[in-house]
């Protein structure tokens, strides 16, 4: 088993390596997550659990207010980007934007910040990266909504340093094409499912996303074709085709919103549901959100993908995006973080966090 040290959990920088060192592709995290909880356990001023692939830890200082930094340790496949490599500044490698940097920096905290200005929770979760209902935080706020409840909460994901308030919706749908099979030599005996699904991709091709404004930051929307599929062999008139569609839309909709909408665009064909996750309005209002703005001495920016802020937003816990990994770099096998950003985040952080800030 991986051993993160004393050193190592004393520099989030090292922290962040030794994280991006343990391969951790989703479903896939027993042992990171052994690794974590070995880090935490026995510190006087930390209660730890574990659920599956899950740790929680807090403090109970009797603080007023309770902030939380919950950060996801798996990552998406690899592909020549394993393990890490360090040139200058820079950190490479599979999950050092998305989100081992951020992880870590929660991790780092968790370990060192023995009287902190709040009470603290920390999550490390599994399986962020594939479909929603396999989420370990997802699981947990079915099974331990208790383990979630704060007044605030951080999910370091990456955002350049920046704070980026809420996050888009998402939501994946079939739209599914058919015909008639026939053979290839006599196809005017058939009708053609793959080319029926012109239809689809012509309106796709004419669609004009929005850009909606919600508390001064931009959420921009998309709808996609991420995958085609049809075809039976090759002298057989296709009688199937299915196009999967991906909906980023703007928190201002909710999923019941979203899919009337892909309903309309994709009028009088056939759409199927295959997963959804709803959005999170900024939430930029609540005051533990402006002390944080204020600490940071800029404005917040829309989040454009999905995060588990919205988990905490369907839990009533105001919630912003926060880590030191560039989201252009995400899921690219030239992923990296500049590891100036790690420190600046974890100063800021601890900073904001600590009594005597």
């Amino acid at each position: 088993m991986a051993v993160l040290d004393e050193s190592t959990l004393a520099d989030p920088v090292a922290l962040t390596r030794a994280l991006v060192d343990i391969a951790s592709v989703s479903e896939d995290e027993a042992e990171i997550t052994d690794a974590i909880v070995a880090a935490l356990s026995g510190r006087p001023h930390l209660t730890v659990q574990r659920d599956g692939n899950v740790v929680f830890a807090r403090t109970d200082l009797g603080r007023e207010r309770r902030v939380m930094l919950a950060g996801h340790t798996d990552t998406v496949p690899h592909h020549a980007n394993f393990p890490s490599r360090t040139e200058g500044d820079v950190m490479w490698g599979c999950g050092t934007s998305d989100m081992k940097s951020g992880t870590a920096i929660a991790l780092h905290l968790a370990a060192t910040l023995t009287n902190p200005r709040h009470d603290l929770s920390f999550a490390f979760y599994d399986c962020e990266e594939i479909e929603a209902e396999k989420n370990g935080l997802n699981r947990v706020a079915a099974t331990h909504p208790e383990w979630l409840e704060a007044d605030f909460a951080f999910l370091l994901e990456p955002t350049y340093a920046a704070v980026e308030a809420g996050c888009q919706g998402t939501m994946r749908v079939d739209v599914r094409t058919t015909g008639v099979r026939a053979h290839a030599a006599r196809s005017w005996l058939g009708r053609n499912a793959i080319h029926d699904a012109a239809e689809v991709l012509n309106r796709l091709a004419r669609y004009e996303a929005r850009r909606v404004t919600i508390d001064g930051c931009e959420y921009r929307e998309g709808l996609n074709a991420m995958f085609i599929s049809g075809g039976v062999a090759g002298n057989v008139v296709p009688d199937e085709c299915v196009v999967q569609i991906n909906f980023r839309f703007a928190p201002d909709r909710d999923i019941a919103g979203a899919e009337a909408h892909l309903r309309e665009v994709f009028g009088g064909l056939d759409v199927t549901v295959v997963d959804a996750a709803p959005g999170a309005l900024p939430g930029l209002d609540a005051p533990a959100a402006k002390d944080f703005l204020a600490a940071v001495g800029r404005p917040a920016a829309a989040k454009l993908g999905w995060t588990d802020v919205a988990r905490f937003a369907a839990l009533g816990v105001p919630a912003v995006n926060y880590g030191p990994g560039d989201p252009n770099l995400a899921h690219k096998q030239d992923e990296r973080v500049e590891i100036p950003k790690i420190i600046e985040c974890a100063a800021v952080l601890r900073d904001y966090l600590s009594l005597e800030a």
